[in-house]
């Protein structure tokens, strides 16, 4: 059976992350649900790791709601900086359990709770398949600097965007595609040491947190690991909301 997530095996060399007590349980587990999200079913195999309780406050770690950034300038985030839930999502541009929940589960979140103003989205580049990867991530960042980070994202996760790859030329059609008004200035951010300093950032957070494979979630700080069902995610921020109130 396909797994809900894409794994990498390894991390790359020289990233170090300092992790605090609390952080490093959370990351156990991180670690756990996405290794459970990636292997094969077999019908002894429940998928405890996804399951989500409907208790308030259940299985998620007070460190990794420290996470969410509420930053209300964020142009890689949607919904209120004070929203009661937030989700933080790191995700590569090159995964395809990433593009299947861009398309099928994201939209029924948003309708649902980020346009009710319960839930807000905070994206994290996790960049994990190589040097397109890297410059999806950069440009991504990039066409956030001109307010069209989002359209970006929906472009860059359309039913075969994937297989047209990540290359200069691609990205800029992405970007035309997006709306980016000012390519000239796209180009300078995408290769840009301020592009390459926020996507390393988010891409140190989640290894920092044990993630090894995307996309990887926390929701008020509860770990979710793969492409889970939709009703994975209206649990969690069902419960995440009623434990907030």
């Amino acid at each position: 059976m396909p797994s809900s997530s894409s794994v990498r095996s390894s991390r790359p060399s020289g990233t170090t992350v300092a992790i605090a007590a609390g952080v490093l349980v959370a990351a156990l587990l991180l670690g756990f649900a996405s290794y459970t999200a990636t292997r094969p079913q077999t019908p002894s195999t429940t998928g405890s790791a996804a399951e989500v309780s409907a208790e308030p406050g259940s299985g998620t770690y007070p460190e990794l709601v420290k996470l969410a950034r509420r930053d209300a300038g964020d142009p890689l985030a949607m919904g209120r900086a004070d929203a009661p839930v937030v989700m933080v999502e790191y995700a590569d541009f090159k995964c395809g359990y990433c593009g299947k929940f861009a398309r099928d589960t994201e939209p029924a979140l948003v309708k649902k709770y980020v346009d009710a103003g319960v839930l807000r989205i905070e994206w994290r580049n996790f960049p994990i398949f190589g040097a397109e990867s890297e410059s999806a991530a950069r440009a991504a960042w990039a066409a956030g600097q001109q307010g069209r980070f989002w359209q970006f994202h929906a472009a860059a996760y359309a039913e075969g965007a994937k297989e047209k790859g990540f290359t200069g030329d691609r990205l800029e059609a992405l970007a035309r595609q997006a709306g980016v008004t000012d390519l000239a200035r796209f180009g300078r951010d995408v290769d840009s040491a301020a592009a390459k300093k926020a996507v390393k950032r988010d891409q140190d957070e989640a290894y920092g947190l044990g993630a090894t494979s995307t996309p990887s979630f926390l929701i008020n700080g509860r770990p979710i690991a793969g492409a889970q069902s939709e009703r994975t995610f209206t649990e969690a921020v069902d419960a995440a909301a009623k434990a907030a109130r």
